[in-house]
Protein backbone atom coordinates (compact mmCIF):
# COMPACT_ATOMS: atom_id res chain seq x y z
CA UNK A 1 0.00 0.00 0.00
CA UNK A 2 1.60 3.57 -1.05
CA UNK A 3 1.85 6.20 1.46
CA UNK A 4 -0.89 8.30 1.84
CA UNK A 5 -0.77 12.85 1.84
CA UNK A 6 -3.90 12.06 4.31
CA UNK A 7 -4.82 15.48 2.83
CA UNK A 8 -4.30 17.72 -0.25
CA UNK A 9 -5.47 20.91 1.86
CA UNK A 10 -2.48 23.55 2.51
CA UNK A 11 -0.02 20.78 -0.02
CA UNK A 12 1.61 21.89 -3.18
CA UNK A 13 0.50 19.83 -6.06
CA UNK A 14 1.72 20.17 -9.73
CA UNK A 15 -0.34 18.87 -12.60
CA UNK A 16 0.43 18.17 -16.22
CA UNK A 17 -1.91 18.91 -18.74
CA UNK A 18 -3.95 21.34 -17.14
CA UNK A 19 -5.19 22.78 -19.72
CA UNK A 20 -8.39 20.80 -20.55
CA UNK A 21 -10.13 17.22 -19.61
CA UNK A 22 -8.85 15.41 -17.17
CA UNK A 23 -6.07 17.68 -15.52
CA UNK A 24 -8.45 20.75 -15.71
CA UNK A 25 -10.50 18.85 -13.69
CA UNK A 26 -7.63 17.57 -11.33
CA UNK A 27 -6.68 21.11 -11.06
CA UNK A 28 -10.24 21.87 -10.38
CA UNK A 29 -10.41 19.40 -7.59
CA UNK A 30 -7.47 20.19 -6.09
CA UNK A 31 -8.34 23.83 -5.79
CA UNK A 32 -11.63 22.62 -3.90
CA UNK A 33 -9.83 20.96 -1.27
CA UNK A 34 -7.47 23.75 -0.83
CA UNK A 35 -4.19 22.81 -1.83
CA UNK A 36 -1.94 25.20 -3.84
CA UNK A 37 -0.73 24.56 -7.47
CA UNK A 38 1.87 24.82 -10.36
CA UNK A 39 0.09 23.66 -13.75
CA UNK A 40 1.72 23.42 -16.74
CA UNK A 41 0.53 22.58 -20.57
CA UNK A 42 1.91 22.51 -24.27
CA UNK A 43 -1.89 25.11 -24.59
CA UNK A 44 -1.03 28.12 -23.37
CA UNK A 45 -4.89 29.67 -24.13
CA UNK A 46 -6.21 26.45 -22.60
CA UNK A 47 -3.51 26.84 -19.45
CA UNK A 48 -4.78 30.68 -18.88
CA UNK A 49 -8.15 29.79 -19.09
CA UNK A 50 -8.00 27.25 -16.33
CA UNK A 51 -5.52 29.89 -14.21
CA UNK A 52 -8.27 32.13 -14.71
CA UNK A 53 -10.90 29.84 -13.36
CA UNK A 54 -8.94 29.28 -10.09
CA UNK A 55 -7.92 32.53 -9.18
CA UNK A 56 -9.86 33.06 -5.97
CA UNK A 57 -10.59 29.27 -5.53
CA UNK A 58 -7.26 28.10 -4.78
CA UNK A 59 -4.77 28.29 -2.20
CA UNK A 60 -1.99 29.45 -4.92
CA UNK A 61 -1.67 29.18 -8.79
CA UNK A 62 1.64 29.18 -10.90
CA UNK A 63 1.37 28.07 -14.67
CA UNK A 64 3.65 27.81 -16.62
CA UNK A 65 3.82 26.77 -20.53
CA UNK A 66 5.52 23.04 -20.87
CA UNK A 67 6.49 20.36 -23.52
CA UNK A 68 6.69 17.38 -21.64
CA UNK A 69 8.89 16.10 -24.24
CA UNK A 70 11.35 18.82 -23.64
CA UNK A 71 13.95 18.01 -20.58
CA UNK A 72 15.18 21.35 -20.49
CA UNK A 73 11.92 22.78 -20.15
CA UNK A 74 10.33 20.17 -17.49
CA UNK A 75 13.46 20.95 -15.55
CA UNK A 76 13.14 24.61 -15.73
CA UNK A 77 9.58 23.92 -14.37
CA UNK A 78 10.23 22.12 -11.72
CA UNK A 79 13.22 24.50 -11.05
CA UNK A 80 10.82 27.78 -11.60
CA UNK A 81 7.86 25.74 -9.20
CA UNK A 82 10.27 25.19 -6.05
CA UNK A 83 11.82 29.03 -6.45
CA UNK A 84 8.15 30.33 -6.32
CA UNK A 85 6.52 28.14 -3.99
CA UNK A 86 8.36 25.47 -2.55
CA UNK A 87 9.15 21.28 -2.59
CA UNK A 88 6.05 19.92 -4.70
CA UNK A 89 3.79 17.37 -2.14
CA UNK A 90 1.97 15.91 -5.02
CA UNK A 91 2.63 15.47 -9.22
CA UNK A 92 -0.06 14.21 -11.35
CA UNK A 93 1.06 13.30 -14.55
CA UNK A 94 -2.10 13.89 -17.13
CA UNK A 95 -0.94 15.35 -19.56
CA UNK A 96 -1.15 12.71 -22.60
CA UNK A 97 -2.13 12.18 -26.50
CA UNK A 98 -3.95 9.61 -28.33
CA UNK A 99 -3.20 8.09 -32.03
CA UNK A 100 -5.41 5.08 -32.73
CA UNK A 101 -5.62 3.26 -36.30
CA UNK A 102 -4.62 -0.55 -37.70
CA UNK A 103 -1.37 -1.43 -36.60
CA UNK A 104 0.31 -1.40 -39.97
CA UNK A 105 -1.10 2.19 -40.81
CA UNK A 106 0.92 3.39 -37.80
CA UNK A 107 3.92 4.84 -38.68
CA UNK A 108 6.71 4.26 -36.24
CA UNK A 109 6.88 7.83 -35.64
CA UNK A 110 3.37 7.78 -34.21
CA UNK A 111 5.41 5.39 -31.65
CA UNK A 112 7.70 8.00 -31.01
CA UNK A 113 5.73 10.91 -30.22
CA UNK A 114 2.88 8.43 -28.20
CA UNK A 115 6.00 6.96 -25.68
CA UNK A 116 7.43 10.68 -25.75
CA UNK A 117 4.67 12.17 -24.41
CA UNK A 118 2.67 9.38 -22.74
CA UNK A 119 5.38 7.42 -21.03
CA UNK A 120 8.58 9.17 -21.30
CA UNK A 121 6.63 12.50 -20.51
CA UNK A 122 5.91 10.95 -17.31
CA UNK A 123 9.75 10.18 -16.37
CA UNK A 124 10.98 13.16 -17.10
CA UNK A 125 8.99 15.19 -14.74
CA UNK A 126 9.22 12.58 -12.19
CA UNK A 127 12.70 12.63 -12.76
CA UNK A 128 12.31 16.53 -12.12
CA UNK A 129 10.40 16.78 -9.01
CA UNK A 130 11.51 13.06 -7.27
CA UNK A 131 14.89 15.03 -6.24
CA UNK A 132 13.51 17.51 -3.82
CA UNK A 133 10.74 15.20 -2.39
CA UNK A 134 13.58 13.36 -1.40
CA UNK A 135 16.13 15.37 -0.03
CA UNK A 136 13.30 17.28 1.91
CA UNK A 137 12.79 13.60 3.81
CA UNK A 138 8.76 14.34 3.99
CA UNK A 139 7.42 12.05 1.45
CA UNK A 140 5.07 12.91 -0.85
CA UNK A 141 2.97 11.72 -3.84
CA UNK A 142 3.29 10.87 -7.92
CA UNK A 143 -0.15 9.68 -9.84
CA UNK A 144 -0.05 8.72 -13.47
CA UNK A 145 -2.95 8.65 -15.58
CA UNK A 146 -2.93 5.52 -17.58
CA UNK A 147 -6.13 3.52 -18.99
CA UNK A 148 -8.28 1.14 -18.76
CA UNK A 149 -6.17 0.32 -21.83
CA UNK A 150 -3.32 -0.59 -19.65
CA UNK A 151 -5.25 -4.20 -19.18
CA UNK A 152 -6.17 -5.32 -22.50
CA UNK A 153 -5.63 -3.20 -25.39
CA UNK A 154 -8.50 -3.46 -28.45
CA UNK A 155 -8.28 -3.20 -32.01
CA UNK A 156 -6.84 -0.30 -33.56
CA UNK A 157 -5.27 1.14 -30.35
CA UNK A 158 -1.95 -1.08 -30.06
CA UNK A 159 0.22 2.10 -29.56
CA UNK A 160 -1.49 3.82 -27.37
CA UNK A 161 -2.32 0.80 -25.07
CA UNK A 162 1.53 0.19 -25.46
CA UNK A 163 2.17 3.53 -23.47
CA UNK A 164 -0.22 3.02 -21.36
CA UNK A 165 1.02 -0.98 -20.28
CA UNK A 166 4.48 0.76 -20.12
CA UNK A 167 3.04 3.13 -18.08
CA UNK A 168 1.60 0.54 -15.31
CA UNK A 169 5.22 -0.85 -15.58
CA UNK A 170 6.93 2.65 -14.35
CA UNK A 171 4.30 2.94 -11.49
CA UNK A 172 5.42 -0.60 -9.93
CA UNK A 173 9.17 0.29 -10.27
CA UNK A 174 8.60 3.77 -8.65
CA UNK A 175 6.70 2.23 -6.23
CA UNK A 176 9.55 -0.50 -4.87
CA UNK A 177 11.82 2.07 -5.38
CA UNK A 178 10.88 5.28 -3.14
CA UNK A 179 8.88 3.33 -0.72
CA UNK A 180 11.34 4.07 2.06
CA UNK A 181 11.15 7.65 1.46
CA UNK A 182 7.76 7.66 2.17
CA UNK A 183 7.14 8.47 -1.76
CA UNK A 184 3.73 6.95 -2.76
CA UNK A 185 2.31 6.31 -6.60
CA UNK A 186 -0.93 5.64 -7.62
CA UNK A 187 -1.81 4.46 -11.09
CA UNK A 188 -5.23 5.95 -12.67
CA UNK A 189 -7.04 3.69 -15.01
CA UNK A 190 -10.32 5.48 -16.33
CA UNK A 191 -12.81 3.66 -19.22
CA UNK A 192 -13.59 6.30 -21.92
CA UNK A 193 -13.92 9.49 -20.17
CA UNK A 194 -15.84 12.44 -22.22
CA UNK A 195 -13.30 15.04 -22.99
CA UNK A 196 -12.23 17.26 -25.65
CA UNK A 197 -9.23 14.51 -26.32
CA UNK A 198 -11.22 13.03 -29.60
CA UNK A 199 -11.12 16.44 -30.69
CA UNK A 200 -6.99 15.93 -31.32
CA UNK A 201 -6.72 12.04 -31.44
CA UNK A 202 -4.53 11.47 -34.63
CA UNK A 203 -6.68 8.55 -36.69
CA UNK A 204 -4.98 6.36 -39.29
CA UNK A 205 -6.55 4.96 -41.75
CA UNK A 206 -9.88 6.67 -41.44
CA UNK A 207 -11.79 7.53 -44.57
CA UNK A 208 -13.12 10.60 -42.82
CA UNK A 209 -10.91 12.01 -40.23
CA UNK A 210 -13.64 14.87 -39.06
CA UNK A 211 -16.61 12.48 -39.27
CA UNK A 212 -14.61 9.55 -37.06
CA UNK A 213 -14.17 12.15 -34.50
CA UNK A 214 -17.43 13.38 -33.67
CA UNK A 215 -18.19 9.26 -33.77
CA UNK A 216 -15.84 9.19 -31.04
CA UNK A 217 -16.74 12.29 -29.16
CA UNK A 218 -20.69 11.01 -29.14
CA UNK A 219 -19.64 8.12 -27.66
CA UNK A 220 -17.98 9.62 -25.08
CA UNK A 221 -20.74 11.81 -24.21
CA UNK A 222 -23.64 8.87 -24.17
CA UNK A 223 -20.84 6.81 -22.08
CA UNK A 224 -21.35 9.87 -19.42
CA UNK A 225 -17.74 9.15 -17.90
CA UNK A 226 -16.80 12.64 -16.61
CA UNK A 227 -13.20 14.20 -15.93
CA UNK A 228 -14.70 15.77 -12.77
CA UNK A 229 -15.37 12.19 -11.25
CA UNK A 230 -12.08 10.99 -12.80
CA UNK A 231 -10.22 13.69 -10.98
CA UNK A 232 -12.05 13.05 -7.35
CA UNK A 233 -10.79 9.75 -7.44
CA UNK A 234 -7.32 10.51 -8.16
CA UNK A 235 -6.94 13.16 -5.25
CA UNK A 236 -8.50 10.62 -3.24
CA UNK A 237 -6.12 8.29 -4.19
CA UNK A 238 -3.28 10.38 -3.38
CA UNK A 239 -4.91 11.17 0.17
CA UNK A 240 -5.65 7.68 0.76
CA UNK A 241 -2.51 5.88 -0.72
CA UNK A 242 -4.25 3.73 -3.27
CA UNK A 243 -1.67 2.07 -5.70
CA UNK A 244 -4.26 0.90 -8.79
CA UNK A 245 -7.88 2.74 -9.26
CA UNK A 246 -10.01 2.24 -11.75
CA UNK A 247 -12.72 4.67 -12.64
CA UNK A 248 -15.81 3.18 -14.57
CA UNK A 249 -17.31 0.23 -15.14
CA UNK A 250 -14.97 -1.04 -18.45
CA UNK A 251 -12.42 -0.26 -16.29
CA UNK A 252 -13.29 -2.40 -13.21
CA UNK A 253 -14.29 -5.29 -15.49
CA UNK A 254 -11.15 -5.34 -17.42
CA UNK A 255 -8.90 -5.21 -14.47
CA UNK A 256 -10.83 -7.93 -12.95
CA UNK A 257 -10.62 -10.48 -16.03
CA UNK A 258 -7.25 -9.70 -16.86
CA UNK A 259 -6.30 -11.25 -13.43
CA UNK A 260 -8.83 -14.05 -13.03
CA UNK A 261 -10.01 -14.90 -16.66
CA UNK A 262 -7.45 -13.24 -19.38
CA UNK A 263 -8.89 -15.49 -21.98
CA UNK A 264 -12.11 -13.97 -21.67
CA UNK A 265 -10.78 -10.21 -22.48
CA UNK A 266 -11.58 -10.15 -26.01
CA UNK A 267 -14.76 -11.35 -26.29
CA UNK A 268 -15.80 -8.08 -23.61
CA UNK A 269 -16.71 -4.79 -24.08
CA UNK A 270 -18.86 -4.37 -27.37
CA UNK A 271 -19.03 -0.82 -26.90
CA UNK A 272 -15.35 -1.31 -26.97
CA UNK A 273 -15.11 -3.21 -30.53
CA UNK A 274 -17.82 -0.59 -31.48
CA UNK A 275 -15.30 1.92 -30.75
CA UNK A 276 -12.70 -0.26 -32.71
CA UNK A 277 -14.99 -0.48 -35.81
CA UNK A 278 -15.30 3.31 -36.08
CA UNK A 279 -11.50 4.09 -35.55
CA UNK A 280 -10.58 1.80 -38.69
CA UNK A 281 -13.18 3.83 -40.81
CA UNK A 282 -15.90 1.16 -40.96
CA UNK A 283 -18.07 2.25 -38.74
Amino acid sequence: MPHGLRTVSGRLAVVTGAASGIGRATAQELAKRGAALALCDLDEVGLERTNQELRGVANRVFVQRVDVTDEAEVRGFAADVQRELGVADLVVNSAGIVVAGPFLETPLADWDRLLDVNLKGSVRVCRAFLPAMVTRGRGGYVVNIASAAAFTTIANLSAYGASKHALMGLCQGLTEEFFRHRIGVSLICPGFVDTPIAKHAELRGARDVDAERERIARFLRARGLTAARVAERIVNAAERGQAIVTVGIEARALRTLSRVAPSALPFLMVGGRRLASWLSGRG
